[in-house]
Parts: structure tokens; sequence; C-alpha cells
């Protein structure tokens, strides 16, 4: 397939750059068989079933956007340069791959300070990143962090505003647990109290399970021919009881639904044909139309990128032309697209995946 059939024109206006408040009280459209309807999250529960198991990402955002500063002393004095920074993943010998800008204003073995407290020293430059060790590690570190540090928000709503105190709120899902993300599960931000409440009223029950959301979910695809797209690899864990949930669940004949892509890639890439497995380790699953589902029976998930594999993702899901027919709705309807737009529920016109009749 070409990446244009995935394409679609957004007006600019339509671009959320802030959530909804209360959370789930954000417009919600429900993709049900045949039918397109205009619903609030709040309203979730009208359309799951006792027994019906959410599948839910529990990263936490870190807050990977530091501003510091880079001086010099030299035969023109003292400089001093100011420098960007966005962390992008722990690495095994304890230092940050890293986004700096402007790179090329820092040399190997320089510090960038970023307040009394905190700073980093770069260690090497390759390919338009760096690798930083910090001055602090452990808890002191995550509390250096949490302090100067600013929410990771996606490019096109840092491209019209910056990030603030209420983004640190706004931009963590309200079960967040394992530190680690550097993008939200956008899906899961209109879930708060209330709607959890209704949801175990209604005998919906709830698996957690961690997938590391990358900077390069932002990433465009640029290859025409979608195949030769390489997807970037995330960190994720299935633990052995999250396993066992979603099986039992499969082998009672109820659904699982995932709550954001990220789950949905993450409890698919530990799928076999006989039920989930234990599961940690990255992942770079491309789920395209062709796809075969083995666990998710239905989708919550937000509005997407024209052209992104997410597109792709729910295309395979629920089919193109279908998802054609969405997002023209949507987009007739004013939804607000985006990280912090509205939600969609998909339960694709389709059998259900696998009742799995065996545990793993």
């Amino acid at each position: 397939m070409k990446l244009s059939d995935f394409d679609f024109t957004l007006p600019e206006n339509l671009i959320a750059v802030r959530p909804a408040s209360p959370r789930s009280s954000a417009r919600m459209l429900v993709a049900n068989g045949v039918d397109i309807l205009d619903r609030f999250a709040c309203d979730l529960p009208d359309y799951l079933q006792p027994g019906d198991r959410l599948v839910l990402n529990d990263t936490k955002v870190i807050p990977a956007r530091l501003s510091g500063t880079r001086d010099r002393s030299g035969a023109q004095g003292d400089t001093r340069a100011k420098i960007e920074v966005t962390l992008l993943e722990p690495q095994s010998d304890g230092t940050w791959s890293a986004l700096v800008k402007p790179l090329k204003k820092v040399t190997d073995g320089e510090a960038i300070v970023f307040s009394t407290d905190l700073s980093a020293q770069v260690e090497s430059r390759a390919e338009g990143q760096a690798r930083l060790r910090f001055n602090l590690t452990g808890d002191d570190f995550d509390a250096a962090l949490a302090e100067v540090g600013a929410m990771p928000l996606p490019p096109y709503i840092a491209a019209k505003r910056e990030a603030d105190a209420r983004d640190k709120h706004d931009y963590q899902t309200c079960w967040a647990r394992h530190a680690g993300a550097v993008a939200a599960p956008t899906a899961s931000l209109h879930f708060d109290a209330p709607l959890l409440d209704a949801l175990r009223a209604r005998g919906v029950v709830f698996t957690f399970v961690t997938l590391h959301v990358g900077a390069g979910t932002f990433l465009p695809v640029k290859v025409d021919d979608v195949s030769q797209h390489k997807m970037h690899a995330e960190w994720g864990q299935v633990s052995a009881t999250a396993a066992a949930e979603i099986n039992a669940t499969k082998a009672a004949g109820h659904r699982v639904i995932p709550v954001g892509t990220t789950a949905l890639r993450l409890i698919e890439s530990a799928a076999t044909d006989e039920g989930i497995a234990p599961w940690e380790a990255p992942t770079d699953i491309f789920i395209t139309p062709g796809f075969r589902f083995r666990v998710a029976d239905g989708l919550i998930t937000n509005f997407h990128l024209p052209r992104s594999t997410l597109m792709m993702l729910v295309s395979a899901f629920m089919g193109v032309d279908r998802v054609r027919a969405i997002y023209d709705h949507a987009i007739a309807k004013q939804y607000r697209f985006f990280s912090y737009g509205d939600a969609s529920l998909l339960l694709p016109n389709r059998p259900a995946s696998a009742t799995f009749t065996t545990a793993v």
C-alpha cells in the first residue's frame, strides 16, 4: 500500500491544544457495526458489557524537555550558549540518548547545566543525537528532573504554545505508574475517577500493561511504499498476571479492548494462536492492513495524524474504507484531533478475534 492511501486533509482549527475538562467530558465517536454515533467519553459504559476487559498502559511520562546552558572559556573570552534537550531513552550504561539543539554548540566532554542541582556531560554525539551522563541518579535524578523539566508535548502542540505547569497533570494518565515514556498513551487521558467507577459498576474489568512510548511515535513516514517503513522500537512488559487475565477473558468468550494503540501493539506483540504469553522486550511491531489480530476485539483511541503509522493501524483494525468514512464524519462534526483531542470507540464489523481455550 502507498502512503497516500492514509492521507486526509485536516482543518488546522481541529488540532486540540488543551484537553477537555473534566477528562470524561470529551466527545467520543462510536463506530459500532455499520453505525457511527456521536457520544461522550462518559457514555463508554453504555457500549461495554459485563466481563469486557480494558487493557490500560500504565507508563508514566517523564518531564523530558530541559533548558540549559553551556559555558566556555577561550581566546575570545567567556561564552555561553543556550541548549535545549529532549530526553529520548535511558541506556544500559547509565547514559541517556537525547536530542540536543543546537547540537553543533556542544562537544564531547562539555557540561550542560540545567539548574544548581542538575547537569549533564556530553559523552558522545552521532546521527543527530547525543549521549548524556547526568550528575544525579535514582530518586535524586527524578526529583531534580521533576523540578526543572517540562512535559514533552507533541510537535503539533509545541508549535502552537509552550508546555506549562498544567501539562504536568494534563499529559499524564490517572493511573501512571512506571516512569519511562516521553509521550503519553493519549487515549487514556479521557479516563477519570468517575468514569472508572462507572465502568467497574458496569462489570468491566481492567488489566495493566506497560509500554514506554518513545519520541519515535511522532516521526513521519518517509517512504511511499509503506512496507519499507521501519518502526521505532519501544520497551514493553506484559506481566504473567496480565497475560493470565487476558487469556481468561478470551477463554470465557468476553471481549478484550485495549485503550490506545500502544496497549494494542503490545498485546498483539505478545500474542500467539494459543494465547498471550508474558512479555518483556522491545517491540517494533508494524500493523498495516492485512494484519491478523489475535487479541483485540475493540479499540479506544484518539484521532490520528494523516500519513502516520497509527492511521495504518486503525485502518488495519477497521478497514481502509471504514476508517475513511469515520474520519470524514469526525471532521464534518468538528471532533478535536490528536493527543489532546477527542476519543473514538472502534468496534469492527467482523468476527471477534480468536477465543483462547488454553492458558499459556
